[in-house]
């Protein structure tokens, strides 16, 4: 299972083969329109709407890329993720009201109210499992069902879609899903330690996509700093951070993450997460605005000032001076990513299958990983311990 595609992505094969694949699935599961969004705004990186039709009305998925067939693909994939995720009947007969193995539910990171319910336990009644499977140890391991389905409303927390993912096959869906765990999990420690100060210098780098997209930021003129977010599980993380001096819209101060074994593809998708970003709040029809409402009430200068660490940086690190952990091969690459994740502390990695379409769909789920990127609710008690790990810079 050799990586065949590694320009603009980390895939197992190209992205036209891929959109061949799934191109008959999408009408299945209601995908009603698909349109390019990226003219909203000034950059010129493809970004994608999947309009899609559910029970409870239409949703949109977003994708991006460095190419426009890319771009299609990534939108396209989350529109089968999300629909994968969602609990259908098929999904009630595999739940269970014991668990059988439980993961601890403590280390999923819950809302401060519930760990001060919970005390010493591990257990609260009504909650409902599923079984998944534990990588590191090979066995399996039931975990709560609200940490799997997306939407789903549970008793610990609100539900998210951190770890779901889907691939070519199962072993590329299992690496997407993990690296997003441990992408957000990064994002998390530097925004709670403040450690956001690190800039990354790509002059260097050898994929000339990263150059080409620099290059349509700055024609756009607007100024993208690279931050480098690595947290001490060691897997490259990037965030890419822009500027908007032009329209001086608050709502498009936006920040894009990236998480990859090769820090070049990092960088690729933190850039592209920008573009996205910005699409999204220019994207009137997306639940997203509701956030440039907000922050257009605070206004451009504000705004600045109150993220300001992220414009600003102390160090430079070299973009080949980042370790490359990738080695084009998926079974490879997971092994090295459970031996980075157990040098940390990480003694489970979890999986749960939610294939319904001809497309391997997973939820991924390592516990201690923290959420507060997506969740401010979510800090877990050992958070500080973490933070004390990582060398600040002076």
């Amino acid at each position: 299972m050799d990586i065949i595609h590694m320009l603009e992505t980390y895939r197992i094969c190209h992205p036209t083969e891929t959109w061949n694949r799934i191109t008959p699935i999408l009408n299945k599961i209601g995908v009603k329109n698909i349109e390019r969004i990226d003219h909203l705004d000034r950059i010129g990186i493809p970004v994608y709407a999947v309009e899609r039709i559910t029970q409870d009305g239409v949703i949109y998925h977003l994708g991006k890329g460095p190419t426009d067939i890319q771009a299609k693909v990534s939108g396209s994939m989350e529109a089968i993720e999300r629909y994968s995720a969602e609990l259908k009947p098929d999904d009630r007969d595999r739940l269970k009201d014991k668990p059988d193995n439980p993961v601890d539910i403590r280390e999923l990171i819950l809302p401060v109210d519930v760990y001060r319910y919970l005390g010493g336990k591990n257990y609260i009644k009504g909650i409902k499992w599923i079984e998944g499977f534990d990588i590191i140890n090979q066995c399996s391991l039931d975990v709560p069902a609200e940490g799997v389905f997306h939407p789903y409303r549970g008793k610990l927390f609100r539900s998210h879609t951190n770890g779901i993912a889907s691939g070519n096959n199962l072993y590329e869906a299992i690496l997407h899903g993990a690296l997003e765990v441990i992408e957000r999990d990064a994002w998390s420690i530097a925004e709670l330690s403040g450690n956001t100060y690190k800039k990354i210098d790509v002059e260097g780098a050898k994929n000339p996509l990263i150059h080409e997209l620099l290059e349509k930021f700055e024609s756009a003129n607007i100024n993208v700093i690279l931050k480098d977010l690595t947290g001490d599980v060691g897997i490259p993380t990037v965030g890419a951070v822009c500027d908007e001096e032009v329209w001086r819209d608050p709502a498009l101060l936006c920040i894009g993450v990236g998480c990859h074994l090769h820090p070049e593809i990092a960088v690729i998708r933190a850039l592209t997460e920008v573009a996205q970003s910005r699409s999204t709040q220019l994207h009137n029809k997306r639940r997203d605005t509701i956030r440039g409402n907000i922050v257009r009430k605070v206004g451009y200068e504000r705004m600045k000032r109150i993220h300001k660490r992220w414009y600003q940086y102390r160090e430079t690190v070299n973009i080949e001076d980042m370790e490359n952990c990738a080695t084009y091969n998926l079974k490879k690459d997971l092994e090295i990513l459970k031996e980075k994740l157990i040098e940390a502390g990480f003694d489970k990695l979890i999986y749960v299958d939610l294939k319904k379409t001809e497309i391997d769909t997973v939820r991924v789920i390592i516990p201690r990983m923290e959420v507060y990127s997506i969740d401010r609710d979510r800090i877990s008690p050992w958070v500080k311990e973490r933070i004390k790990r990582i060398k600040p810079i002076k």
